[in-house]
């Protein structure tokens, strides 16, 4: 309410509002208190002229014009709302097409949209006037419909600007199906847009119904509308202009009167406003996880199981594998750090595991499995509860990982409302339980604030709260702390730390930050050109990694023992194309120790007697690290 009445102080949204409120109030009292006297017949006045009885003069049978151009404004109102709300509608559905299909599915929506935009509104409702009939049911039909494709377009493009927001992801991770996910975090993200145009429609659908009444195509008598009374108007203008001159200004300010108020209301909209919610004293206890068969990975107690896994995604010369036979596993309170320059498939290996990667890529793996469950199995809803609360997802942007239209609690409530559940008091109660345990001051006040209202660091923890809401038994963490300052980086690290410590959380964290992966993870996975080139302890990172890549990734990185008078050290070259990854090894372009075996065959990610794997034929062998000035400098490997 206050924010509607800051609008409303401002002049246009005075102004917009009053106009509104007028046109509406008059289609309202109108037809009471002056249906007799725009009825009333008076032949001996006939086509008269404006005077002090009759402001706007008489039609041919000496009804008052004026009495008659306000009576008309509830019908013509009506018409016009009851076409937009079908311009609206039909609109909604087409647009949002192939966010609940599928982009296949959407794919001949969407074609049959664009021819359909390609024609002139006005040309479209011509003909399905023609089609629908003549008359005010087949008018409103034929403008809601002409209007209907415009809207969808307008609605489709806004979609798709939000669906790929990490905190649609989020939901997705969280297992809620696509039509909750509309309604709950995309439609509200493009209200104020889709409320602008929707009463903008509305003022272009009086003046197409004028339009179609004036042609004869819309409200017939003995009903009339303002385009109806243009029609009758027009034939008296050089004896009365008034005539068709008081239906015309009504469709004017009443047109005007909507367009205002959208663009005002608009301001108000899109961050809902809800009811403050008691919290019970007591945080109810979970339902626990769905059982889970994983008799055969007992003994290795494996959390994420993923053999030969493949993404890829259609190109204009074939295919491209972004992501090429990546194999490991995840134990049960094991850390693994995925490094790699961008481009390497880090963040789409991540990806693939919670089933984000949506059309036209497509997840191909000879096994992925999360606690035994195959993720390669069709949606059902065992799966998306086992991914809504036995995986978290960390994204990478704090600032895009919530939905800024939702408040905290009711965001983080929502996994426990869906897969528990737990009502909305009690689902709100375990949320402000989950981000007292991220370590959030004053959680039960800070559950009742948005996105916007949170530092980058409390929106990271959330995130993770978020993840805390389920049990989960892995956390997927895709370079969490890289719009963090460096204190709040270690404090977001410390907490993954506790949390895997205190649960037996398995963490995999994808970084492009070394140091952080070795300072926090067991085992480091490198990634290279879609494909795993070495995996080893991370306590070996620094002194006895085997493969060129790693050594050069970690001699990149300065430590408090770099010599500051020299300059940095640097990796040669450019990461390897996806869409044209060379044969043999994809680094042998970069690598110092390159042979003609190197540029014709690939090596194969072997496993030394430790357990140890890398993928290089000179593996362990010296290698000079490039520095910026083009000087060489030799690291030697024990």
């Amino acid at each position: 309410m206050s924010r509607l009445k800051s609008v409303i102080r401002t002049p246009v949204g005075l102004t917009a509002t009053v106009l509104t409120v007028g046109v509406l109030l008059l289609a309202v009292v109108a037809p009471i208190l002056w249906s007799d006297d725009a009825d009333a017949v008076d032949t001996g006045n006939i086509l008269a002229g404006p005077s002090a009885d009759h402001w706007a003069g008489t039609d041919n049978l000496g009804r008052d014009i004026f009495f008659r151009t306000l009576v008309a404004t509830r019908l013509s109102v009506e018409l016009a709302l009851a076409a937009t709300a079908i311009a609206v509608v039909v609109g909604l559905l087409l647009g949002t097409a192939s966010f609940v299909l599928g982009r296949r599915s959407g794919r001949i929506v969407n074609a049959g949209v664009n021819i359909a935009v390609a024609f002139p509104g006005l040309l479209l409702a011509l003909f399905f006037a023609v089609v629908f009939g003549v008359g005010a049911t087949g008018a409103v039909l034929a403008i809601g419909l002409a209007g209907a494709p415009a809207f969808g377009r307008l609605t489709r493009t806004l979609v798709a600007s939000v669906s790929s927001r990490d905190f649609v992801d989020a939901a997705r991770v969280a297992g809620v199906g696509r039509v909750r996910i509309l309604f709950r975090h995309v439609l509200p993200n493009i209200s104020e847009p889709l409320v602008v145009n929707a009463t903008i429609g509305a003022g272009g659908a009086l003046l197409s119904f004028a339009g179609l009444s004036f042609l004869g195509l819309g409200v017939q008598q003995p009903s009339y509308d303002w385009g109806r009374l243009l029609f009758d108007g027009i034939g008296s203008i050089y004896v009365n202009p008034a005539a068709a001159l008081a239906p015309g200004v009504a469709v004017v300010v009443a047109g005007l009167a909507f367009n205002l108020f959208g663009e005002s209301v608009a301001k108000v909209l899109g961050v809902g406003v809800v009811a403050g919610i008691e919290l019970p004293p007591s945080v109810p206890a979970m339902e626990a996880p769905p059982p889970i068969d994983d008799s055969h990975h007992d003994a290795d107690d494996v959390v994420l199981d993923v053999r030969d896994l493949e993404v890829t995604f259609p190109g204009p010369a074939g295919p491209i594998r972004p992501v090429r036979g990546v194999t490991f596993a995840v134990r049960r309170g094991e850390a693994v750090g995925v490094v790699g320059e961008s481009g390497s498939g880090k963040s789409l290996t991540a990806l693939a595991v919670s089933r984000l990667v949506g059309d036209p890529g497509r997840v191909d793996a000879s096994r992925l499995e999360l606690l035994g469950h195959d993720l390669r199995a069709a949606d059902s809803k065992l799966l998306r509860k086992l991914l809504g609360t036995s995986l978290a997802m960390v994204f990478q942007d704090p600032m895009t990982s919530f939905n800024p239209t939702k408040r905290m609690g009711g965001q983080l409530a929502e996994v426990a409302r869906h897969h528990q559940g737990l009502d909305r008091r009690s689902a709100l109660a375990r949320a402000v339980d989950r981000m007292r345990a991220v370590r959030i001051a004053d959680p039960e006040h800070r559950a009742h604030q948005y996105p916007h209202e949170f530092s980058g660091g409390m929106r990271q923890r959330a995130m993770i709260g978020m993840g805390l809401m389920g049990t989960p038994a892995l956390i997927v963490a895709d370079e969490p702390t890289t719009a963090l300052d460096v204190t709040v980086q270690q404090q977001v690290l410390d907490l993954l730390a506790s949390i895997r410590a205190a649960d037996d959380v398995a963490l995999v964290l994808i970084s492009h930050d070394v140091a952080v992966v070795g300072q926090v993870c067991d085992r480091v996975l490198v990634m290279y050109a879609g494909k795993i080139v070495e995996d080893l302890p991370a306590a070996d990172l620094a002194a006895t990694a085997r493969h060129p890549y790693t050594r050069a990734l970690v001699a990149a990185v300065p430590d408090m023992d770099t010599d500051l008078d020299q300059p940095l050290a640097v990796i040669p070259g450019r990461p390897v194309d996806p869409a044209d990854v060379p044969p043999g090894c994809a680094y042998a372009a970069r690598c110092p120790l390159v042979t003609d075996r190197c540029r014709a065959q690939e090596p194969p990610l072997e496993a030394d007697a430790g357990g140890r794997r890398v993928a290089c034929w000179h593996a362990g062998e010296p290698v000079d690290i490039e520095i910026e000035d083009r000087q060489m400098v030799e690291v030697e490997t024990p």
